[in-house]
This record gives C-alpha cells, sequence and structure tokens, in this order.
C-alpha cells in the first residue's frame, strides 16, 4: 500500500506567510497529524509526499526539530493539483493500492481509511464521501433554486485506486474539468465507488479550522 499525500498549498486564505501544512497543530506542523493518521492505519504503507521544491529545506528542518522519522520519499509539487499528483505518481513503481491524500486533512479516521481500502480492492477505486446536511441552492447569475441536498455529497480524501489504474489515468493531458483524482479517473470511463467519509475529516482551509482541529483532535479514531 501507498498514502501519496499532496501538501502543495500556500497560507493565503489563512491570513499566514506560513503554508498551512505547516502551521502548529497541537505542538506540530498539521502535515505531521496527516502522516501519523496512516502510519498509525499500518506502519507497513509507503509515503510519498508532494510539495513546492522551494519548501523541501523548510520540510527538512521541521523533521529535524520535531524528530519526525517517518520513513518516506519526496516529489517537487506542480503548476496544479493534476500535475503534483502525477509527480507524485511518479515514485511508485510497484502495482497495489494507493491513497491519495490532501496533506492538510490531518482527522481523517481509521475507519474511513479502512472503507477506502475494502472498495478499493475489490473494485479498483474508492471516494470517501458525506452527505450534505444543509440545505442547497443553485445560482446564476441574478436567478437561484433550491435543489434536492438528498443527491448531493461533499467529497473527501484519501481518494483511493489501484496504482494501475489511477497512474494510466494520469497519462492523459491536463483538462480544467478534472477537480480531483476521481475526476481523472473517471474521464476514462471507470465508475467511481463512493464510500462513506468521516465528518470530522476537515481541511484546514481557514484560520479557524486550526481551532476546530484542535478540539477534535483527540477523538480521531
Amino acid at each position: 500500500m501507498f498514502a501519496l499525500i499532496v501538501a502543495g498549498g500556500s497560507g493565503s486564505r489563512m491570513n499566514n506567510q506560513v503554508p498551512k501544512q505547516f502551521l502548529e497543530l497541537a505542538g506540530k506542523p498539521v502535515l505531521m497529524h496527516t502522516f501519523e493518521a496512516f502510519y498509525s492505519f499500518d506502519p507497513h504503507i509507503s509515503f510519498v509526499l508532494v510539495l513546492p521544491q522551494s519548501e523541501f529545506s523548510r520540510w527538512k528542518e521541521l523533521c529535524e526539530k520535531h524528530r519526525f522519522t517517518i520513513p518516506h520519499q519526496l516529489a517537487a509539487g506542480g503548476s496544479n493539483r493534476f500535475e503534483s499528483v502525477k509527480n507524485g505518481l511518479h515514485l511508485i513503481h510497484e502495482d497495489g493500492i494507493v491513497f491519495i491524500h490532501d496533506g492538510v486533512r490531518p482527522l481523517v479516521s481509521g475507519q474511513t481509511i479502512q472503507n477506502c481500502l475494502d472498495t478499493a480492492q475489490e473494485k479498483g477505486n474508492a471516494l470517501p464521501v458525506v452527505p450534505v446536511s444543509e440545505s442547497v441552492r443553485y445560482v446564476d447569475g441574478s436567478r437561484n433554486s433550491s435543489l434536492d441536498r438528498s443527491k448531493y455529497y461533499l467529497v473527501q480524501t484519501p481518494q483511493t485506486f489501484r496504482v494501475s489504474l489511477i497512474k494510466k489515468a494520469y497519462e492523459q493531458a491536463y483538462s480544467e474539468l478534472f477537480t480531483d483524482d476521481a475526476s481523472v479517473l473517471e474521464s476514462t470511463d471507470q465508475a467511481i465507488n463512493t464510500v462513506e467519509g468521516n465528518r470530522t475529516n476537515i481541511k484546514i482551509t481557514y484560520p479557524e479550522d486550526i481551532q476546530i482541529a484542535t478540539f477534535l483532535l483527540p477523538t480521531k479514531g
């Protein structure tokens, strides 16, 4: 099994010069908690971390400072997520299952990882989702209308695939229609299989998310 951790973001929406994957959460960078979620699930997972090349030295310094010793390979991020994931996949040379996960989702549960693994092993891919719990409206210019929220789900990571399938999908040219890894695979006429995610698997994006994650971290399971 492989975990491809994608951490190419910046701190722009956090109003912070420090990239969000390096912000401190409960005493260490968010990214280290993300690693530990997968390492706790299975310490034999092989890790690939995608970072902007300009951040390699910062990451090395943080690993030394926090005595972070989970083995991993580093891949340079590209100009967009598609190129970043593609660069990471180039470092995986065996078939098996790969979890492609946002580096700033440190609260993924072991149960969500297991759900993804079971379905990907059986069907080739798995996409963790959670139901929309609030009312949804479609807005188009000055017009808007309500939607049936029971038909809509929020997509999370780890988006999980058989390595050979997703590597082949990433051989195609980039399209602006690719919003995530599942959409890349889906464009090759592969059906996507959804599984149950966990609502606490939030993506650290805004300043208040660090506070929420600090509260939720002890409950991660």
